[in-house]
């Protein structure tokens, strides 16, 4: 039986997430080609030094951890809205179609010349992929908006999309296919600034939390959240909105990158019980350690050559995903 929720129980479980960020961080700065002392990483980060390895610690290897651990926060929480939203472990912002979204609107953006509208374009997807499944799965004896329907409804929008992903990549000059198709397998070589993921991150996690009661209401059942006080179609929208939120940033930063949003909620969600107002921070902060951990692996493991991140957290999410299937039952 798990310990009831209390202050210090919170505190204690986000200090020791945060603890394994700080350490997740710490090994990405000094992990690479060139190897980097912990001393030294700090002497660089407290600016007490600007050698060569200072400038590696600052100006690459900094900003892209940033980076990863923002779009494995945002993807993790996204994913933890998700699984509360249709009460379904399986549900994350792949199944329901928003990062098959988000992927249209960038490589739309990217086969139009129009980098710089990457960001507006892949929040556009995601928001498309949202207000379609929620047209399409509204109605039916359960409700408006039952979980049931937004799954399946999102199942088959996200295989829409696909086919979509498909036809742009048949249709793109080969000069930019292989480029896409790295992009898609997740990629966090091309993300030099980290500000708009973590400022996204911070307003979406903000907006969620402002939420907490809310979904733990929620994560019972739907008529239950009602008798509550809680407006459900109204909460369900805002949740898919935050979520398209999160998972374009995420998408836009990083491209495709998958199963963060699935195994980590999950994961926490057996471990620490699903109340919400310590569940969505932590699954943020595991999340982004998590990412940081795998964008560290793919670039060193197979140094020179660097490997899509989202190859990584495949390899590392399938086989925890079947553990904890199988724990679980």
């Amino acid at each position: 039986m798990r310990a009831p929720l209390t202050a210090a129980r919170t505190l204690g479980v986000l200090a020791a997430l945060l603890l394994v960020a700080a350490v997740a961080l710490a090994f990405a700065l000094a992990t690479g080609t060139v190897a980097v002392a912990p001393a030294d990483v700090a002497a660089a980060l407290l600016g007490e030094r600007r050698d060569e390895a200072a400038r590696i610690v600052r100006e690459l290897r900094l900003p892209r951890a940033l980076a990863a651990f923002a779009v494995g926060a945002l993807l993790s929480l996204a994913g933890a809205l998700m699984q509360v939203l249709l009460r379904n472990p399986l549900a994350d912002p792949y199944v329901l179609g928003l990062s098959g979204g988000a992927a249209v609107g960038a490589l739309a953006a990217l086969l139009l010349g129009a980098s710089a509208l990457v960001g507006p374009f892949a929040f556009a997807g995601a928001l498309a992929s949202t207000l379609a499944v929620f047209a399409l799965a509204r109605g039916g004896t359960q409700g408006a908006w039952a979980p049931t329907r937004l799954l399946l409804t999102g199942v088959v929008v996200a295989a829409g999309w696909g086919a979509l992903i498909a036809l742009m990549l048949a249709l793109a000059p080969a000069a930019q296919v292989k480029g896409m198709v790295h992009w898609l397998l997740g990629d966090l070589a091309g993300a030099p600034d980290a500000t708009a993921p973590l400022v996204v991150l911070a307003l979406v996690l903000v907006a969620a939390m402002a939420l907490a009661r809310d979904l733990n209401a929620m994560a019972g059942t739907g008529p239950a959240a009602a008798t509550l006080g809680v407006d459900v179609a109204r909460v369900s929208l805002v949740l898919y909105v935050i979520a398209s939120l999160a998972t374009a940033a995420a998408v836009t930063t990083a491209g495709a990158v998958g199963f963060v949003g699935l195994v980590v909620p999950h994961a926490l969600r057996l471990a620490l019980g699903n109340d919400q107002r310590l569940l969505l921070p932590a699954a943020a902060i595991a999340g982004g350690a998590l990412l940081v951990v795998a964008d560290t692996l793919a670039r060193t493991v197979a140094a020179p050559l660097e490997l899509p991140v989202g190859v990584l957290t495949a390899l590392i999410g399938v086989p925890m995903f079947l553990w904890l299937l199988r724990r679980e039952g």
